[in-house]
């Protein structure tokens, strides 16, 4: 009897779904690094800032941890000229926050590709949801190379990349040869 309970037992965990975890602990940078100046990146009031200076350099923080496939939810606010965004799993997979350098329009929840210099699809719906100067609720799902992302609770793109890699870390940008400033605060990851 006590093998069929255990065997049961068992069954019963993949049904069990994962929970988010706080990637981001609300006081301090701990479990993420700079590539580019660390002086871009503090905390302020429960949130991480990326603010430029007068060099206009760029800056990513990286999580020191990678993820596969995983769902990831964050809140985040701007106001005026922004480029940034969240990359995923490397550095030429990205989804974009704000003004697109290329194209000089706001570009906000679409995929970026570095490895094409393109944006391969545009996400919809997008200006009647974003909330400029506010806080902005985005989640992420990324499950092998399909992107799902949902602003303000309404989906506004679903989209299949062939470039990404299997495993990596989360950045978050301040764009280079811009003055910016961009926060991020209630970053979760549910990794499935």
């Amino acid at each position: 009897m006590k093998h069929t309970l255990s065997f049961f037992a068992l069954l019963a965990l993949p049904l069990v779904a994962a929970e988010p975890v706080k990637i981001f602990d609300g006081s301090t940078l701990a479990g993420w690094k700079a590539k580019g100046p660390e002086t871009y990146w503090s905390v302020q009031d429960g949130a991480i800032v990326g603010k430029s200076d007068e060099k206009k350099i760029g800056s990513i923080l990286w999580t020191e941890a990678c993820y596969k496939d995983f769902v990831l939810e964050a809140e985040f606010r701007f106001t005026g000229h922004v480029d940034s965004g969240f990359f995923l799993r490397n550095e030429s997979e990205q989804i974009q926050l704000g003004i697109s350098g290329s194209l000089k329009r706001d570009l906000s929840c679409s995929p970026y590709i570095g490895k094409k210099g393109r944006y391969p699809v545009e996400a919809v719906g997008v200006k009647e949801l974003l909330k400029e100067g506010e806080w902005n609720k985005i989640k992420i799902d990324v499950t092998s190379k399909k992107y799902i992302v949902t602003l303000n609770g309404k989906q506004v793109l679903d989209y299949t990349t062939d470039e990404i890699v299997d495993s990596g870390p989360i950045g978050l940008q301040v764009h280079p040869g811009l003055m910016m400033e961009i926060h991020f605060r209630e970053l979760k990851i549910t990794q499935k």
